[in-house]
């Protein structure tokens, strides 16, 4: 390959660039169902995260699953672990994507914080879930 000639896209980051997007159009969204889900649960049931496979869903990483995961791969997401340690609700959105042997995260701190994302969507937490759910298997092959 030569200086300047574009790489080919392959497969596995056609997933994470899929997954960038569609947390880039739904950040609100995505910001409500973390503060839904985390006034009903707090912690107890883990971080949020998104399953791509057989088809995109969200599902709960709870955090003994991340350390055991760690262990495995030799402390090569301890990364992960402290952002899951630090993580503020009430200020920002975590969400681990979970591909093809791969992990992406998603993390930042929405305008307007997650409580008022809530509020001003005004719908229950299965309502979002669904909705986004539809948005991620159509975005995400």
């Amino acid at each position: 390959m030569f200086f300047g000639s574009p790489r080919p896209h392959s497969q596995e980051n056609t997933w994470r660039r899929q997954l960038d997007q569609f947390a880039k159009v739904n950040q609100q969204e995505l910001a409500a169902l973390s503060w839904g889900l985390w006034l009903e649960n707090g912690d107890s049931q883990g971080t949020l995260g998104i399953n791509l496979k057989p088809q995109p869903h969200f599902v709960y990483c709870p955090k003994s699953a991340i350390e055991t995961l760690n262990d495995n791969v030799e402390n090569q997401i301890q990364e992960i672990l402290g952002i899951v340690d630090n993580h503020q609700p009430e200020k920002e959105v975590l969400i681990i994507g979970i591909g093809s042997e791969q992990l992406k995260l998603i993390h930042y701190e929405p305008e307007p914080a997650p409580p008022i994302c809530y509020a001003q969507l005004a719908t229950d937490v299965n309502t979002l879930l669904e909705r986004l759910e539809q948005d991620l298997s159509k975005q995400i092959s």
